[in-house]
């Protein structure tokens, strides 16, 4: 009895010990780590996306900072799409330009350039695995509803990861 009582208050110390390390007791613990993509347009029109592949950690604040520096107007526009890491992270916050949008667990669907500009997403991977990340055209620029998602049948798109430990 006594060797159970001591092999589980090690366990009990090991899984204590390490959750706090690596949180700190705050899975938002500032500074967040930046995490940056880039979107240009390529010659073909596609979207050229760097990197395509993200690697997290789950449990760590991260701010993934989107880029698009060559965009010019909605018709040139892109949509940026993750769906599956949204639902499997806690978010914090959105910031665009110099408006923040604290959203506190709650979610969003996309993010559209439309204009030469950065967006920034905070949040914390609360799950592992692959997650997609889709860039292609603005709905509109193809004669979809505006705000319509996923892949764009008839547009040009291009696809990263995102890939959560």
């Amino acid at each position: 009895m006594r060797h159970l009582k001591i092999k589980f208050f090690i366990a009990w110390t090991i899984v204590v010990f390490s959750s706090s390390v690596l949180s700190d007791g705050n899975l938002a613990q500032y500074p967040p780590l930046s995490r940056d993509i880039s979107i240009r347009t390529a010659m073909d029109g596609s979207p050229k996306l760097e990197p395509t592949e993200i690697q997290l950690q789950t449990a760590q604040y991260y701010r993934l900072n989107i880029h698009c520096p060559d965009v010019k107007d909605d018709i040139s526009g892109w949509r940026i799409e993750m769906p599956e890491l949204l639902r499997n992270s806690h978010l914090r916050l959105v910031t665009v330009g110099d408006i923040e949008i604290h959203l506190q667990g709650m979610s969003f669907n996309a993010i559209e350039c439309d204009e030469a500009g950065s967006a920034h997403v905070s949040f914390v991977p609360i799950k592992p695995g692959r997650y997609e990340l889709y860039v292609g055209n603005v709905p509109s620029a193809l004669g979809r509803p505006i705000g319509e998602a996923g892949r764009q049948a008839n547009g040009k798109f291009t696809l990263g990861h995102f890939f959560v430990r």
